[in-house]
């Protein structure tokens, strides 16, 4: 057996719980910062694709000669519906995207505010709402 050498190095085990109680610390200090980052790219993803659908609703319109029906929704842009003489698509290629947080977009024709609006009810997918709760909307949309 080999005697204790007090020349070794080595950590000791408080000098090891020490370290790993600072980073605990940094963790809980620095944590919630990063998660309030996350959620304003889910709000700017919903506004990506808020910006795509704008853009194959305006191809569909050129086409067809007007917005797809309430009816007719967001589908007339991957599927010819009946009616839709001119209709040169699919306008998208793949199929409607949900919303980051897994919800349908809902599309309103004609729109409240323009010819036609598409909404993002939010995280909580419930119309209104603060922070990551707010709708996400097409006539606020940089885009459009």
């Amino acid at each position: 057996m080999e005697k204790y050498r007090k020349n070794e190095k080595g950590f000791s085990l408080i000098e090891l719980l020490v370290v790993m109680v600072i980073l605990g610390l940094l963790a809980a200090i620095v944590g919630p910062a990063v998660v309030g980052h996350l959620n304003p790219s889910e709000k700017k993803a919903a506004k990506v694709q808020i910006g795509m659908l704008e853009t194959a609703l305006e191809s569909y319109r050129l086409n067809v000669g007007k917005y797809p029906t309430v009816q007719e929704g967001l589908a007339a842009l991957r599927a010819k519906p009946a009616g839709a003489r001119r209709w040169n698509g699919p306008y998208l290629r793949k199929d409607i995207p949900k919303d980051p947080w897994g919800n349908g977009y809902i599309y309103i024709y004609p729109g409240e505010h323009g010819d036609y609006d598409i909404v993002s009810y939010g995280a909580d997918g419930q119309q209104g709402g603060e922070d990551d709760n707010e709708d996400v909307v097409s006539w606020k949309n940089p885009s459009g």
